[in-house]
């Protein structure tokens, strides 16, 4: 993805769309923060724009990053001689020729900022040389040899007046200011120069008030100064280094091998794919390789094959800061392998891993299948009929010694060991009374009728816990349920809780007013409920002339348990 980026920067740099470059690169850094290229690219981008300061940190990440690469000193100096300080840009280009001596780039930077940095010394006055220059043509160590060939100044070489004062310049440029009155120093001037610097005077080593020669246009003296130079336009990004050049040719190669590998995958010719994908791993170190061969050892059932290869790409995963969701893939198949293989609790850990790294539907709901089925084969593997009755054993015993938790705790370890068995969870249910757990005793005998709808115990302890609770109706309703799934063994005892409920019921509102009752009456939605059934209000209405009707009525199972309640509930006051 960065090398994708950084090409379409470089297209973007080279059109001169300078914002859109600095966006490729810019999101090219945040997949690789450790490129120093890309650092490079955009520093250059920036120098190009005329910001400077951005491109001098950009500059400064890339030597921070690769302290031996000459580039980076170079885009330092292109990035300094922009802000002007022309001293550092010195220092950085000579930093990248010290790195890579004969670097023309670096070469040609340096010397542009000399001469930058002489025309600021000229243009300050700062030299100490008022002749502009030209005093140093006196140094020239072939100047006798020169003079002493040409036949305007060779006469001269025998004057010792004129060679003391030539002498004296020679010793002190600065001093030819004062000299250059004399026409002699512009002949000499002129031969060391190779320019004609004739001003119409009389020539030098001519005789003495000898006819002038005839005045000739004045030859502007040339300005020897340095001259000031517009600033080189930064070097741009090469489009490709070598680097990146052998790193696109590898992708090339080991993407054109995961293609092959493809096909055969298709094809279900998995150990074809598996070489493919291990040849385009050898070539280019691409993670998605590994994933690819991790999947095709998988659906060809070598599934330990499949863990130590995804493994692998975690880990080569890691040192390359591969994408999140190429990691996660690898945890998702060891996880899958792992349960193909039976060991659930590893697949659970995988599964976790590739989800902290990127969270998928597909991948979650594996985990909650793998968790699911770990419990129900733990929950199977627990069941031992001969574990459950010594343990229902020990919870009577429990029991019987009112040690209540160690009765709670043996049938627990009962209804596991038996979880289909009703008993465990009815006892359970008996000793939670005594604790004063009742929502949970009632849960308990729930979980009894429902493995055994014929377990009248059950019934006959959930009424009494929730008599306790003073849910009179449901307490009411348990017992009506545990008559019809009598056979008449139970009905005694049945009868008895029943009567019970009516007798708590009866007791709860004793003293109420006939307002209270229609106050509670009002807020009970089951009270309610049967009041406004069409068939109990022709009942209730029958009954209110002809009292001995209820009786008859109540003959009917469904009908005496309505005409309960209401009586309970107080709305059926009899012997009023």
């Amino acid at each position: 993805m960065a090398d994708a980026l950084k090409a379409e920067g470089n297209k973007a740099f080279s059109a001169k769309d300078y914002p859109t470059a600095v966006d490729k690169f810019t999101e090219a850094i945040a997949i690789e923060p450790a490129n120093h290229i890309l650092f490079s690219n955009r520093s250059a981008v920036y120098n190009a724009q005329g910001e400077y300061q951005k491109a001098l940190d950009d500059a400064d990440k890339a030597t921070e990053i690769k302290p031996d690469w000459s580039k980076g000193w170079s885009r330092k100096g292109a990035a300094y001689r922009g802000l002007g300080d022309l001293l550092a840009a010195h220092d950085a280009y000579e930093e990248a020729l010290k790195i890579e001596p004969g670097n023309s780039q670096a070469e040609s930077g340096l010397n542009a900022v000399k001469r930058a940095i002489n025309a600021e010394a000229q243009a300050d006055g700062v030299t100490g040389d008022p002749t502009g220059g030209l005093g140093g043509i006196f140094n020239d160590p072939q100047m006798i040899q020169k003079l002493a060939s040409n036949p305007k100044t060779s006469a001269l070489l025998a004057d010792a007046e004129f060679m003391a004062k030539l002498q004296r310049v020679k010793q002190n440029p600065n001093s030819v200011g004062e000299e250059i009155k004399d026409p002699r120093f512009l002949q000499v001037m002129s031969v060391l120069l190779g320019i004609d610097m004739s001003f119409g005077g009389p020539e030098a080593g001519g005789p003495s008030g000898a006819a002038a020669a005839e005045p000739q246009e004045d030859v502007p003296m040339p300005d020897l100064r340095p001259q000031k130079k517009e600033p080189e336009p930064a070097p741009e990004p090469e489009p490709e280094d070598e680097e990146a050049i052998a790193k696109k040719k590898a992708q090339e190669a080991g993407d054109a091998e995961k293609k092959i590998g493809n096909d055969f995958y298709k094809k279900k010719q998995f150990d074809e794919a598996i070489e493919h994908y291990n040849k385009a791993w050898d070539l280019n170190k691409d993670v998605t390789y590994l994933n690819n061969c991790g999947a095709a050892k998988f659906e060809k059932g070598d599934y330990q094959g499949a863990i130590e290869v995804c493994s692998r790409a975690v880990e080569e995963g890691r040192e390359v800061r591969t994408d999140f969701k190429t990691i996660a893939k690898a945890f998702a198949r060891i996880g899958t392998s792992y349960e193909r293989l039976g060991d659930l609790a590893q697949a659970i850990e995988f599964y976790n891993k590739s989800l902290t790294e990127h969270r998928t539907p597909d991948t979650l709901t594996k985990l909650r299948n793998a968790e699911k089925t770990k419990a129900k084969t733990e929950k199977e593997a627990y069941i031992d009929p001969a574990q459950a009755e010594q343990a229902r054993e020990l919870g009577q015993k429990k029991f019987q010694e009112a040690d209540w938790p160690g009765a709670v705790d043996a049938f627990t370890e009962m209804t596991k060991r038996a979880p289909q068995d009703p008993r465990g969870f009815s006892n359970r249910a008996a000793a939670l009374i005594k604790l004063m757990a009742f929502p949970q005793a009632v849960q308990d005998c729930d979980e009894a009728i429902s493995r055994d709808p014929k377990f009248i115990r059950a019934y006959i302890r959930k009424s009494q816990a929730l008599v306790i609770m003073k849910e009179y109706n449901r307490a009411l309703d348990a017992c009506t349920e545990a008559g019809e799934h009598d056979d008449g063994t139970n009905a005694r005892e049945i009868e008895q809780q029943q009567q019970k409920c009516l007798d708590a019921q009866f007791s709860a509102r004793a003293g109420e007013t006939e307002q209270q009752t229609m106050e509670r009456i009002q807020n009970d939605p089951e009270i309610m409920s049967i009041l406004q059934d069409p068939v109990m209000q022709s009942i209730l209405q029958q009954a209110k002339s002809d009292p001995a009707a209820l009786q008859e009525h109540m003959k009917n199972t469904q009908v005496r348990l309505k005409i309960q309640k209401l009586m309970a509930a107080g709305v059926i006051r009899l012997g009023r």
